[in-house]
């Protein structure tokens, strides 16, 4: 009897033990701290938060606070960015583009202005040296006075020089768009169809979008609408060198070419307060690197607040989607936020 029960026992153990091992990824950590701090940050952040990190080949965490979730649709402004570099890039996979390609090869009203100097690469890395207004509100203003990306760009080629090419970072929209419209000339089509067909839906984005309702024209700057569950797609597809679901979205070279610092400090003449400090890569902020230079952090946050990020050496994305003006106290806010989530995911790298 004795046996019996012996032998009994042990099985319960072993299965209890099996099914422990079949836990999800999320019983690694412990989120408590971290779900505290987003109740606390709730207001600052912006009441309305959705706040999610994947790890390895799940999402290890989510929460969902005020009136968003996971599959509300907002603007993202600057994060925008991230998706257009990415698009830029697929386009350089297929050897239609190269990034050091200059810009009149497929604008020759560049030339016209004696422009023929700035290189793809400068227009992903906002170092044009085009002359350029840091006022948001009054960028949006001039742009209504356009009726397409062709004339917005146009305008862009007719404007005066602040510096030479490469030699002179200031953050905004002209370079992005300048891309966005190079692409639209090479693939005749327009750019909210382009990249809704090449990169968001292979992405399954069903919900993200540069169309825009109101009759303004597109803007691959800032332009985009999007879910937190859909930018998580496209953050884990570069986490992933550039898979995702098994398939190749881009080339794990084209993703390492996206993460390369295109920056010095001293050429940095104007970076928004939130990315004082940081570096810039294709379309992204270089928030940390390890000692060769690499990049190992990753951020592209919008004007709006919402803030994706990738850590390379610890292996996650890191995503705070909401709909509120970004501020410096926002800024410091997710450093702070992400100092709790590396203290549950350790350093993978030597």
């Amino acid at each position: 009897m004795s046996h019996k029960v012996s032998s009994i026992c042990l099985k319960v153990l072993s299965v209890a033990l099996f099914l422990l091992l079949l836990q999800p990824a999320k019983a690694q950590y412990d989120w408590t701290e971290l779900s505290q701090e987003l109740e606390a940050k709730q207001k600052l952040l912006g009441d309305n938060v959705v706040a999610m990190i994947w790890k390895g080949d799940s999402l290890v965490y989510k929460k969902e606070m005020g009136g968003f979730n996971s599959k509300t649709q907002a603007p993202i402004a600057s994060c925008s960015k991230w998706l257009t570099a990415a698009l830029v890039m697929q386009f350089v996979d297929e050897g239609k583009l190269s990034l050091d390609d200059p810009v009149i090869k497929y604008i020759p009203e560049f030339e016209k202005y004696f422009k023929k100097y700035i290189t793809i690469r400068h227009c992903l890395s906002h170092m044009t040296g085009i002359s350029d207004e840091g006022n948001f509100f009054k960028r949006m203003f001039q742009r209504k006075k356009f009726s397409s990306l062709e004339e917005e760009v146009n305008s862009f080629a007719a404007r005066d020089i602040r510096a030479n090419a490469g030699t002179d970072f200031w953050y905004g929209n002209i370079g992005l768009n300048i891309a966005g419209r190079v692409l639209e000339v090479i693939s005749k089509k327009k750019f909210e169809i382009l990249i809704k067909t090449k990169l968001l839906n292979p992405l399954g984005m069903r919900k993200t979008s540069f169309s825009t309702l109101d009759g303004s024209i597109v803007n691959p700057s800032g332009g985009a609408v999007s879910t937190a569950e859909d930018y998580m797609k496209f953050l884990v597809m570069l986490l992933n060198k550039g898979k995702y679901n098994g398939v190749q979205i881009l080339s794990e070279e084209a993703v390492e070419q996206m993460m390369q610092t295109q920056t010095q400090p001293e050429l940095i003449k104007y970076a928004p307060k939130a990315a004082e400090g940081y570096g810039y890569a294709l379309g992204s902020w270089v928030a940390e690197k390890d000692t060769n230079g690499k990049t190992t952090v990753a951020a592209s946050p919008g004007l709006f607040g919402t803030w994706p990020m990738i850590d390379y050496c610890r292996g996650y994305a890191y995503l705070v989607f909401v709909k509120n003006l970004l501020g410096e106290e926002r800024a410091n806010a997710h450093e702070q936020l992400k100092q709790t989530v590396d203290e549950q995911i350790p350093a993978g790298c030597r």
